[in-house]
């Protein structure tokens, strides 16, 4: 591939279809899955099922609809500039920072996380030394091209992978009685303690909350099949994998997890749900085992965090909705100010956390946590009115959301009810009140900006005619 000048606002197109198959795969996979899943299942009982299999369902059809639109128009900036031609570019200028937003807090949080694994194994080394090196390493990766990226995440990706098969043979020999070494066998313990819906359907419908936000990073195929050869084929093909991806991965997971492991185990919240399965059948350095897999989890959301934050950033600023200098990209086609730039206010909100009064970092990681569902919502409604348009037009699309109008009506209606029940739960209600503030915010900075652009724009017409 021939490189770009060095003064190219171009994106490369250095990710292979092997990339974006793995992206696709290990998108929906993160350290949620092999840890956090374990509090949902301690909230809602084995019924944890029927969270995940509507939260994974509501994520199918987003993917459908955001796919229709990507295959048709591909861009680094997805969603964003979609929401821009759909419902105005005010829209796009706030889904954009918006999710930006959600993405630049990830980076010290996945940082962390990781550095806290590593300074068990080395404590020698302080947790906040781990965080600078992992992030300044995943950062100069990210630098170079995005053949570094897809490379670091296919690698990674592979490794979650392999992970979960084991996990699932491993699961389904000690459901049937193969494994001479487990304390467990059967599926009893789906309905033998208190039954499979133990705390009611109201437990369940919270659980769906905790395992929507699970699912965050399956749109990041959309986002990155823009640096590819052939992008709307690699949305196409990725979206047709997310049902298989998610039911594999997600549902017989966590089958497993309910089936083997009493649901009111003071361990799944404790140590995780597949550490404490793994003990449970009788694996030797379960811990250790389950340490590195979380580890490579964490590494990969990071890596995927550095990358998504920083081409939503480029695709604002092409858009004149972000500094034009972000626009810049290096001799191979990587948007290096946007990196830079996202990378320095992830270290801001490190220092944030260390230094600001706790209410203050409380309010920024609460921001973000309803973040996920307004893009959802977001992506509903552009799809509406661009399939719309579409038909309008006349035009044939090769790839199409099932069901027009009817179910993206019913999508929307959906995340509105999530939205509205999350004011009445207590520990979803600042989530809701944050990024409700914070939404407004960027709306009215929106405003300004693009005010400010169209008297500029109205003076330098004057001034021409004149």
């Amino acid at each position: 591939m021939n490189e770009l000048p060095a003064s190219s606002d171009t994106l490369s197109q250095g990710l292979k279809s092997r990339h974006i198959r793995m992206l696709s795969i290990g998108g929906v996979i993160g350290a949620g899955l092999f840890v956090g899943s374990g509090h949902a299942i301690a909230a809602a009982g084995p019924a944890v099922l029927f969270a995940y299999i509507i939260a994974g369902a509501l994520v199918v059809f987003i993917m459908r609809m955001l796919a229709e639109m990507a295959v048709n128009t591909p861009d680094s900036g997805s969603f964003s500039t979609y929401a821009s031609q759909a419902l105005g570019r005010w829209a796009g200028f706030t889904i954009g920072w918006l999710y930006w937003w959600f993405w630049v807090l990830v980076i010290p949080l996945e940082a962390n996380a990781a550095a806290t694994i590593l300074n068990a194994w080395v404590p020698s080394v302080a947790i906040w030394q781990f965080t600078l090196f992992i992030t300044l390493i995943l950062t100069v990766t990210n630098l170079f091209s995005v053949k570094n990226y897809g490379e670091f995440e296919f690698w990674l990706a592979l490794i979650k992978v392999c992970a979960i098969v084991a996990f699932l043979a491993l699961g389904a020999a000690a459901i049937f009685g193969l494994l001479p070494s487990s304390q467990v066998s059967g599926i009893s313990h789906l309905y033998d303690s208190g039954g499979f819906m133990p705390r009611g359907i109201g437990a369940v419908l919270s659980a769906i909350l905790t395992t929507m936000f699970s699912f965050m990073g399956t749109e990041i195929v959309t986002i990155a099949a823009a640096e590819s050869r052939n992008p709307g084929k690699e949305i196409s093909r990725a979206t047709n994998s997310v049902i298989w991806r998610i039911a594999l991965f997600y549902l017989l997971s966590i089958f497993f997890i309910v089936a083997l492991v009493p649901w009111n185990s003071p361990d799944l919240a404790a140590n995780g749900s597949y550490q404490t399965v793994l003990e449970m059948i009788g694996i030797p350095h379960a811990r250790l085992i389950v340490d590195v897999i979380v580890l490579t989890a964490v590494c990969s959301c990071l890596n995927s965090a550095l990358y998504t934050s920083s081409r939503m950033l480029f695709s604002l600023a092409k858009r004149k909705d972000a500094p034009a200098a972000i626009a810049k990209t290096n001799a191979k086609g990587t948007p290096y100010m946007a990196v830079i730039f996202s990378t320095a206010v992830a270290f801001l909100a490190v220092i944030a956390n260390y230094l600001a009064p706790a209410a203050v970092f409380d309010f920024l990681l609460a921001s973000s946590g309803a973040i996920a569902l307004l893009v959802y919502l977001v992506i509903a409604f552009s799809q509406l009115v661009m399939r719309k348009r579409c038909e309008q037009k006349g035009k044939v699309l090769d790839y199409k959301m099932w069901l027009f109008p009817g179910l993206t009506y019913a999508i929307i209606a959906v995340i509105i009810g999530i939205l509205g029940s999350m004011l009445f739960i207590p520990g979803h209600q600042s989530e809701v009140i944050s990024t409700g503030i914070l939404t407004l915010l960027v709306v009215a900075a929106g405003c300004i900006v693009h005010r400010r652009q169209t008297r500029k724009l109205s003076s330098s017409v004057l001034a021409r005619n004149n």
